[in-house]
């Protein structure tokens, strides 16, 4: 097939690269003998060096090896950025187990579901979320839970103000230790830094990463050592300027969630480079932590840099530690690409990817042509094509709208125990990504939509994105998001759901009236909606669909209500 992309990439990065029989608990083990003084870890002020953290990821692989866990077991792991998490994935991979990780935030019906379909074994997870966890145990196979406190990993002064803190809080401290309930630190202690050799080929399943089920049941995807090993050596390739043992990775996006796990935990471990450890985003907090910890390379989601821009006081902070921004999960408004920037003087690099990829498929080249508002080319190794919605079989001209397929070593083996699914998903060797997008004649690619948001309104495509950004340049508007609700006589209308920026009123019609002048007329919201604030998962992606089936219920309401009276729904002409 034609790769026109190459012809756009950075001088410095090949179009294909070799990929060694090396996993990543291997490349720690390299790292902790060759930069064993440079700092791996930095958790409010305690650093751990890859010295300490091989030390660590070695007692922990030995404890869970003496629990029974062995290539293929799989166990489960449900903490926020701390060093335990880095530990504790580190060691389940070294003994060839399989981690499954899992959100800290999520319901006992959620926790349920995803450690019931792995038949997760064993679970290490934070002494706070114990109580629905033993809720959920009986439910599920797991048999031994390993808990562990902040506490553990903080400096001295912090672990003496951490109790108080934990009481005002009202956080659930009190784990009842015993045969089946462990705690984190003391196995670490009470186990010899001597595992058993490494127990894993690259092609063996190293984690089964769930997606967030928003179109259904969430499903397991099978990421093998090879597929994370690849993504990883993709990224270093893709950013030549990545000084190994040198850049210091600010680490607020989850090691739960794909992106995070793979760019800001997977890759700084490989390159011996620091991870600025950042449990949740507050933006108070994050920018004292950005300014006081200076990093270098930031991956972030669009809300952290919305937050961050929108900040009253942003001025005072001395940002300019800050070279490069990542950013992916959700489309980021170009308005805020460019404000942050003039802010920061940091380049942001937008790309693309999901969970069934490991997650990396795309980016700008950073030494390239970068446009605003693309994820960029495919990385070295990776194809991509836009094909017709309908079979997906015949690829669309430049400029034509289709679904967005890819290939490449960091696809997913399959779904776990989902055969239709994965027959559906990945077909003739290409991965369905359900995004609609358009590639250019640069070979440059821009996500329109997801497919299953496309809102079909008296026969025009609209791509809520589009709405999206409109809505994002007005100046007083802090988030919007545009769904399609039923309608009787368009089939779909365009809804938009609004957060005003602190002290600002704003009115329908204003908003109305402001997308008139930047939309065809069928584009143009019918209904508005404001809210304090709009339900994100914690990186930053908005629930769409959420928000759709909110006002879909709305709407038939209203619908059973006309009945009764024997009026007709009306709409917004």
């Amino acid at each position: 097939m034609s790769r026109i992309w190459h012809g756009s990439y950075d001088p410095r990065v090949p179009w294909t690269l070799e990929y060694p029989d090396l996993c990543l608990p291997l490349s720690l083990e390299r790292n902790a003998a060759n930069f064993p003084e440079h700092v791996a870890t930095e958790f409010f002020g305690a650093a751990l060096t890859y010295a300490d953290l091989w030390d660590k990821v070695q007692r922990f692989a030995t404890a869970l090896a003496s629990l029974g866990v062995t290539k293929g077991t799989r166990v489960a792991v449900m903490l926020p950025n701390c060093p335990q998490t880095v530990v504790a994935y580190y060691a389940v991979l070294w003994l060839g187990a399989v981690v499954v990780m899992t959100n800290p935030l999520y319901v006992e019906r959620e926790m349920e579901y995803q450690w019931a379909d792995a038949e997760a074994e064993h679970l290490v997870v934070l002494d706070h979320l114990y109580p629905k966890v033993e809720r959920t145990l009986p439910r599920t196979k797991i048999r031994t839970v390993i808990a562990t406190s902040l506490r553990e990993s903080l400096p001295f002064h912090l672990k003496l103000l951490y109790p108080l803190k934990a009481r005002i809080g009202r956080l659930f401290t009190a784990v009842p230790y015993g045969d089946t309930v462990l705690n984190f630190s003391s196995l670490l202690k009470s186990h010899k830094p001597e595992p058993p050799p490494f127990g894993a080929t690259p092609q063996d399943l190293a984690a089964l990463q769930y997606t967030g089920g928003t179109t259904g049941v969430s499903k397991g995807v099978m990421l093998s050592h090879a597929n994370l090993m690849a993504n990883v050596l993709q990224l270093v390739a893709w950013f030549p300027d990545l000084k190994f043992g040198e850049t210091r990775f600010m680490g607020i996006l989850p090691f739960f969630h794909v992106f995070g796990m793979t760019v800001t935990m997977n890759l700084p471990i490989h390159a011996a480079c620091t991870i600025i450890l950042v449990p949740r985003f507050e933006v108070n907090d994050f920018l004292k932590t950005l300014q006081k910890t200076k990093p270098t390379l930031f991956p972030g989601v669009p809300t952290i840099f919305v937050a961050i821009v929108n900040h009253p006081k942003v001025q005072s902070y001395d940002l300019s530690s800050i070279m490069y921004c990542i950013t992916g999960s959700s489309p980021m408004p170009v308005d805020v690409l460019r404000r942050f920037e003039k802010l920061t003087g940091a380049v942001i690099v937008e790309g693309y990817g999901l969970t069934e990829s490991s997650p990396v498929t795309h980016a700008n080249p950073l030494g390239g042509v970068r446009k605003v508002g693309s994820i960029g080319i495919p990385l070295p190794d990776t194809d991509a094509k836009v094909v017709d919605l309908d079979l997906g079989v015949r690829e669309m001209e430049p400029g034509e709208p289709g679904e967005l397929i890819v290939r490449g070593p960091q696809v997913m083996k399959s779904y776990w125990r989902m055969p239709d699914e994965t027959a559906q998903t990945l077909r003739d060797g290409w991965l369905y990504t359900g995004d609609i997008a358009t590639r250019d004649e640069d070979g440059y690619f821009f996500i329109v939509d997801r497919k299953k948001d496309m809102i079909i309104s008296g026969g025009y495509n609209i791509y809520p994105r589009e709405i999206d950004e409109v809505l994002y340049e007005h100046p007083r508007i802090l988030d919007a998001v545009a769904v399609g609700v039923p309608d009787d006589y368009r089939g779909e209308i365009v809804k938009a759901f609004i957060v005003p920026k602190p002290g600002e009123n704003l009115t329908e019609k204003e908003i109305i009236a402001f997308c008139k002048e930047r939309l065809a007329a069928y584009k143009v919201p019918r209904s508005i909606e404001f809210r304090d604030s709009l339900p994100k998962s914690l990186v930053g992606k908005v629930f769409r669909r959420q928000l759709r089936m909110e006002a879909v219920q709305q709407y038939e309401a209203q619908r059973a209500k006309s009945g009764r009276s024997g009026q007709q729904v009306k709409t917004t002409p």
